[in-house]
């Protein structure tokens, strides 16, 4: 799956207009390597988001096409959440 359509479906980040945006401004990694918005995602994978001052880092638990409010954070385990400098390179 797509990795701007994931964190849509995932509701990590609401929008996938918004989500392709971030991922071409180099603000998502995908296993420590900058990832586009196209690049597909596996079970597993780890994808560390940077939302302005946060830190966002998570576990690909299962892939859907579409999903519930409730059920959207079945999707991903939290591997950590971290206040970031603005300055400080990731």
């Amino acid at each position: 799956m797509r990795l701007d359509k994931y964190l849509k479906v995932s509701r990590i980040i609401k929008r996938r207009p918004v989500a392709k945006e971030v991922a071409d401004k180099g603000r998502i990694k995908v296993n420590g390597v900058l990832a586009k918005s196209s690049t597909d995602l596996k079970i597993n994978d780890e994808v560390e988001v940077r939302f302005g001052n946060k830190l966002l880092t998570v576990r690909v638990l299962e892939m859907k096409d579409s999903t519930k409010k409730e059920d959207a954070e079945k999707m991903y385990e939290i591997i950590s959440e971290k206040r970031v400098e603005a300055n400080e390179e990731t």
